[in-house]
Parts: C-alpha cells; structure tokens; sequence
C-alpha cells in the first residue's frame, strides 16, 4: 500500500502538477514530502492523488491537486513570511504551507471541519500554524498583518478586510468571479494605497461561506 501511495504521489506531481506549469521546486518537494491520502475522508482515500475536488464534509471539498500547486507556486514563499489562509478545510493547504513559511495563521468557519484539520495536522508534525474558528468573511478581525494571505474557497468579489490584512509587500491569492469562469488573482500591494492585481488562470472552486455571489430572481 505505502509503495502504491508513493507511485500515485509522484505520478499526481509529474503527470498532473508538473504539466500545469508548476515549476518551482520547492513547491514540488512539498507536495512529495506532505501525505495528500492523511488529509483525504477514508471513504475517498483511493482517490487522494486525482485531479478532481474531494468531499471532505459538510458540504466542503478539498481543491485539485494541480491548482493547490499553482497557488503554492504563485504566493513565492520565504522561509520567514508569516502566512494568513482563509479557509482550513482539510488542512492539507495549510500543512503545505507551514513546510513553506515562517508561520501560518488559518480561519476556518466550520469548527468540526477544524478540530480534523487540527489533527491532521499536528500529525503531519506542522508545529508553526494556529488555526481559529470564525467566519472570516464576517466576523473575523485581526491587528496582524501578513506577508501572504490566501482564500482557499473562492469569493465572488474580494472584500475589502482581505486585503487589509496583507502587508506592504505582501502578496494575497483569491479565486474571484462567478462560476463555472472564476479568475485565479495574485495581488501584490506595492505599497500602503496601490496594488498590483494580476490573473493568472481560470477556474471554478467552491465559494467561502457568505461570498457567494447575490440572488438573482428572474420573472
């Protein structure tokens, strides 16, 4: 079983990240060294290593491998960037991003999906991330700023907290727009009023909890 884990990792990295234009090394080495089948429901573990969004409860799903390595790629970690994630999940991401980073700070809605994820990731030995649970569309409020800020759900405009939070600098990943033809930006804030905003792919992901886009009501 560990042998056929490991055959599906590396043909997940080569023929599925790879491909998609996922070049830095580091990134890679992550994907290789984090255990993508601990993080997957045991019901879906067979298909932990395939390009396709997994369930992973209460009505949440855990992104596709090649556009979690296109968003680790994208935010061009140091080793002392302190990273805010809006949206645990699995915790997969976040266990990524702590071999990446400094530290990691993630906001998780859902308090069962948290507690997992917690486990999860103190299992996988990330002993830099603090995880709460709030909303952080609504309610969530913070002093700190951060170097990166990524959205692991996607929002149908970006509000304007997510951006408070970055520091000068700093870089912020969302998935913005309204499905199935959502834009995957990277926005770097030059400084304290100007930003520089930049597409970088298409995609579709599910939206964070409140960031769905209005109701429409047709006649």
């Amino acid at each position: 079983m560990l042998i056929n884990a490991e055959v599906a990792r590396q043909n997940m990295i080569e023929n599925q990240v790879r491909p998609w234009e996922v070049l830095d090394p580091r990134v890679l080495d992550v994907l290789a060294a984090v255990r993508r089948e601990d993080f997957v429901p045991a019901r879906y573990r067979a298909l932990a290593f395939a390009d396709m969004a997994l369930p992973i409860g209460n009505g949440e799903t855990m992104m596709k491998p090649t556009v979690e390595g296109r968003m680790l790629q994208a935010l061009d970690l140091g080793a002392d960037d302190r990273v805010l994630e809006i949206g645990t999940g699995s915790g997969f991401v976040t266990a990524c991003l702590a071999r990446l980073a400094r530290s990691v700070t993630s906001v998780e809605i859902d308090a069962g999906l948290a507690d997992a994820a917690r486990a999860r990731i103190a299992a996988a030995g990330a002993h830099n991330v603090r995880l709460e649970v709030a909303d952080a569309v609504k309610t969530f409020r913070t002093g700190e700023r951060f170097d990166a800020v990524v959205v692991t759900g996607a929002v149908y405009t970006l509000p304007d907290s997510f951006r408070a939070w970055v520091a000068p600098k700093g870089r912020l990943f969302a998935i913005v727009g309204e499905s199935p033809a959502m834009q995957a930006m990277l926005c770097t804030r030059v400084d304290e009023t100007h930003w520089r905003d930049e597409s970088l792919f298409e995609t579709d992901v599910r939206y964070l909890t409140h960031a769905e886009p209005p109701r429409r009501f047709a006649l």
